[in-house]
Formats: C-alpha cells, structure tokens, sequence
C-alpha cells in the first residue's frame, strides 16, 4: 500500500504539537476543580474517610470501654481475694485461740488430776503412819 500523501518533517511535528495539546487540554478538563465526575469522586472519598474515622472512635470508645470493665473486674477480683483473706485469717486465729483455750483447759485438768493424785498419794501415807 501506498499511501498518496508523505508528510514532511515540518508537517509531523506540528501534528505532534495537536496532539500533545489535545492531551494537556484532555488532561486540564479531568482535573479542573469544576468537573462533576471529580466532585462526586472527592465527595465519596470524603464520606469513605468520615465513615472510618467514625468507626474508628467507636472502636476507641469500645475499647476504652472494655479497658474499664476489665479494670473493674481486676479490683473486684482483689477486693473478694482481700475478703477471702480477712476471713482465713480471722478463722486461723480464732482456731490458735481455740487451741490454746483447749490447751490451757487440758493442762489445768491434767494439773487438777496430778493434785488429786498427791493429795490421795499423802492421804494414804498419812493413814498409813496412823495405823
């Protein structure tokens, strides 16, 4: 194939000219802050932007939120172990004075005993001697 016209080297780059302004004007038209498309492209953007920053202090509340509880449960949990102490402690110590009351009773007793037994040993010495 021929092709009947040839262009000069004059007639190319003025054609390159057209078209690199063709595509600079193209390029001016989508970014022009007038442009509808791109208005409605930075509107959804910035709606997607609040949508996740809402979301993302919902998270921080929730999470703050979660913190507290947890720090509840954690003083309540120190709270009912402190409880839980106070009561062993009052029940040993009151089980050491019951022991030591029981331990007193029984040495008194043992002591009542061993008097009881003198007291009859030097009775018996005693009728003894009287004959």
């Amino acid at each position: 194939m021929s092709r009947r016209h040839d262009p000069s080297l004059k007639d190319r780059l003025s054609e390159s000219a057209q078209a690199k302004s063709a595509l600079l004007l193209k390029y001016k038209q989508t970014v022009s802050p007038d442009n509808p498309a791109l208005i409605e492209q930075r509107k959804k953007r910035e709606a997607i932007a609040a949508a996740r920053e809402e979301r993302h202090r919902e998270r921080e509340i929730l999470r703050q939120q979660q913190e507290r509880e947890r720090e509840q449960e954690r003083i309540r949990a120190e709270q009912a172990a402190a409880e839980a102490a106070r009561i062993a402690a009052e029940k040993a110590a009151r089980e050491t004075a019951e022991a030591a009351e029981r331990e007193a009773a029984l040495k008194a007793e043992q002591k009542a005993e061993r008097d009881a037994r003198y007291a009859a040993r030097k009775a018996a010495k005693k009728q003894r001697r009287k004959g």
